[in-house]
């Protein structure tokens, strides 16, 4: 079956930059329309793609470091914590030579470690010294900078409100930043009952959370603490945003939103909630296409498809072919933003520069 590929009439809107790195990409058999869709077609099964989706700088930079820390130095490579949050490409980092430990203590001294996009606490890099580990920091730098404003907090002696999720690999690197200075807040309802004196109090938060929640904790936060500042800049990062933002343009016309991504994936698991917030009937996750089920799929209707942060793009064209087999053939690219942004490498994997003049 061939799919039929539209675009949204409206000119896409450049409220943030980052790389989409094919995220327009339409299912490899697809054919693509001249037609604008004006919300008039004339069809019974559509298919709303979502654009920006999967793949986001700062997860391209950590496979990418992996990838290239194997080509470099040979296998096997020992990464600490998933690269990503993404079964796919953890087993496909596997099959290439990467060995995904906990903790730095399962890798033997002297070999080269990796440490995950999430971001790591001071004292796992001084573990990897007295292991005497080649350790390369594949953190995101929209989380390093999070790390950034926390020390510069803490130095200026302010306690932090972290909102995020306690646990999360993320949270727990920030946090260990500054312990003493430091408490998480998961959410409205814990900001409520939250305690912290002082009259320097600040707040900073997990770079994938959703952003109404987020803004929902703040105010809360605020209310109770009218001296609390907010950080220099945007904590959540530029593709959770774009990727929300995308999730509620399409939400109401969807009878079923499919979200392909990794239940540890924690924007993933966000534009669920987003999705089913804006107005969508019924909302989904999957790792990928073995998951789903006829018995989820509208006879007749609209069906929006995204995908988290850490996915790659193959996951989701699995996804689409799906849907065309099932004779959902109409697709309309629904993308509110264009991303541009992308990372250098870290400088241990980074290319050499060209010599030549």
């Amino acid at each position: 079956m061939t799919a039929r590929v539209t675009a949204a009439s409206d000119a896409p809107r450049n409220v943030a930059a980052g790389h989409l790195d094919d995220a327009a990409a339409v299912p490899c058999d697809a054919v693509a329309s001249d037609r604008a869709y004006h919300g008039h077609m004339d069809v019974t099964r559509r298919v709303l793609l979502a654009a920006p989706r999967g793949y986001c700088a700062g997860v391209e930079r950590a496979v990418d470091t992996v990838e290239r820390a194997i080509e470099q130095f040979g296998a096997p490579i020992y990464v600490r914590k998933e690269i990503v949050h993404n079964r796919h490409v953890v087993e496909t980092l596997q099959n290439k030579g990467a060995i995904f430990v906990e903790e730095n203590d399962e890798v033997p001294e002297g070999a080269t470690v990796v440490f995950s996009a999430h971001g790591v606490a001071p004292v796992v890099h001084e573990q990897a010294a007295e292991r005497n580990l080649f350790a390369i920091d594949a953190t995101c730098p929209l989380v390093t900078k999070v790390h950034n404003e926390a020390i510069r907090f803490a130095k200026d002696d302010y306690q932090i409100l972290l909102i995020g999720h306690e646990g999360h690999e993320e949270v727990v690197g920030t946090a260990g930043e500054a312990p003493e200075h430091i408490t998480i807040v998961d959410n409205p309802e814990h900001a409520e009952s939250i305690e912290v004196s002082g009259d320097k109090i600040a707040w900073l938060s997990q770079t994938t959370l959703s952003v109404d929640e987020t803004l929902e904790t703040v105010a809360v936060l605020k209310q109770r603490f009218p001296q609390l500042i907010d950080p220099p800049s945007d904590d959540i990062c530029y593709a959770t945003q774009n990727r929300q933002l995308a999730v509620k343009e399409m939400a109401a016309q969807c009878d079923l939103l499919i979200v392909v991504g990794s239940l540890n994936s924690s924007n993933s698991v966000r534009l669920v909630e987003v999705g089913l917030q804006a107005g969508a009937k019924n909302a989904v996750r999957v790792d990928n296409v073995q998951e789903l089920d006829l018995s989820i799929l509208p006879e007749t209707g609209t069906v929006g498809v995204t995908s988290g942060a850490s996915v790659p793009e193959v996951l989701v064209q699995e996804v689409m072919h799906w849907l065309a087999e099932n004779d959902y053939t109409d697709v309309q690219v629904i993308e509110p933003v264009k991303e541009t942004l992308t990372f250098s490498l870290p400088k241990e994997v980074r290319p050499p520069r060209s010599t030549t003049k």
